[in-house]
């Protein structure tokens, strides 16, 4: 059984639909990062092993939930509870990390329909993944919020940011540490009625993610 981390604020609308799709032998869970809108009653009548983080911010909730993931079946996967990704390419990125031909598995989103991706955040996400590229080496043009990797690999790199800089953190980190990174690309659909992205549905959520990115690139 392969874990799937679920960060969550205000995603009751979206868990239906989101984990009715979870592919045989992918078990999610759901971590509750402050929701007020029922979300974790939703996620649980649905299926979902749900954990409740106190701390807020993206990376927090992540890193609970990997503690949360089961140690004996090797991966976890991450990716956003909105339903902007179809948890059925999950295999895409976790396979290959199964198989040993790489370390990290991580999405290079490919917008489904017009609209899906805005401008400001396409161009602020390109921009930080062209340093990342000058800074690792690594070939990956997305800081994107779907992965899959060994659970004890990705623990024993120490991560420390709990905010929107995880995910920079972890391809910086993974990049010094010499692993094996594949990038693929997968689906990015509009998010379920009724829900928000925190970094990409304003222009705000987009600037404070690369704040705090940038004091990742500056450490």
């Amino acid at each position: 059984m392969t874990d799937v981390v679920l960060p969550c604020r205000d995603e009751a609308a979206a868990l239906p639909g989101l984990l009715a799709r979870m592919p045989a032998g992918y078990r999610p869970i759901v971590v509750d990062n402050g929701s007020t809108d029922g979300s974790a009653a939703v996620a649980r009548a649905h299926g979902a092993e749900v954990i409740s983080v106190a701390q807020p911010g993206y990376g927090a909730a992540v890193h609970a939930g990997v503690l949360a993931a089961d140690p004996d079946d090797g991966v976890v996967c991450v990716m956003d509870a909105d339903g902007s990704f179809d948890p059925a390419q999950l295999p895409r990125l976790a396979d290959p990390v199964r198989r040993g031909t790489a370390e990290l598995g991580t999405g290079r989103r490919r917008p489904a329909a017009p609209g899906v991706w805005p401008l400001h955040a396409r161009v602020a996400n390109a921009v930080l993944a062209r340093r990342l590229r000058r800074t690792t080496g690594l070939d990956v043009h997305d800081i994107g919020p779907i992965r899959a990797v060994r659970r004890d690999d990705l623990l024993a790199l120490g991560l420390r940011d709990r905010r929107f800089g995880y995910p920079l953190e972890l391809l910086i980190a993974a990049g010094r540490a010499g692993w094996r990174v594949v990038e693929v690309d997968v689906d990015y659909h509009p998010r379920a009625a009724g829900t928000r992205s925190k970094v990409t549905g304003t222009v705000l959520g987009t600037v404070r993610a690369i704040r705090d990115m940038s004091a990742v690139l500056a450490r």
